[in-house]
Order: structure tokens, then C-alpha cells, then sequence
């Protein structure tokens, strides 16, 4: 959760070592199936963290360009552009 706490649910992990992520917490970062999630460990904890790798507008994969952190398309770019205008 984006404050830190735990939500005090726990989930076993198979014998292919998957676990699946509740819902509210799925809900709350925005992650769908398909979604690509990175696994790293810091100062000894797991830390999953959602990979944008779509428009945040139109979940467009292609001409994607990064401002503030956030991925846009070429598309969505120049219609902002447009009604900036």
C-alpha cells in the first residue's frame, strides 16, 4: 500500500513459487493481467513494483515517450499538444 502498512493478508506460495496478489492491493497500484511487475530486494525485504511500459492515456505500446515519469504516446502527445493550442 502507498503508506506503507500491511494489509494483514497472507497468501502461500505454490510449488512453482507464485503467490497471487489480493485484489485491493491490485486495485490500488492499477495492476492488470498482463501487467509486468519487478521483483527486487532491498535492506532484506521482496519489493514488487508495477513496470509502466503503456500510455497512462490510451494503454497504447508504441512511439511511447517519458515525461514527469510517466509514459505517453505519440497520439495522446500531440492531441495534448493540440488542445493546448
Amino acid at each position: 500500500m502507498t503508506s506503507g502498512k500491511r494489509t494483514g493478508v497472507a497468501r502461500k506460495m505454490d510449488q512453482l513459487g507464485r503467490v497471487v496478489l489480493p485484489a485491493e492491493v491490485r486495485r490500488e497500484f492499477g495492476i492488470e493481467p498482463g501487467d509486468l511487475l519487478e521483483i527486487a530486494v532491498e535492506a532484506g525485504a521482496i519489493v514488487l513494483t508495477k513496470v509502466e511500459d503503456r500510455c497512462v492515456f490510451c494503454a497504447s505500446e508504441d512511439g511511447l515517450l517519458e515525461y514527469a515519469g510517466k509514459l505517453v504516446c505519440d497520439e495522446c502527445a500531440a492531441k495534448i499538444t493540440a488542445a493546448r493550442g
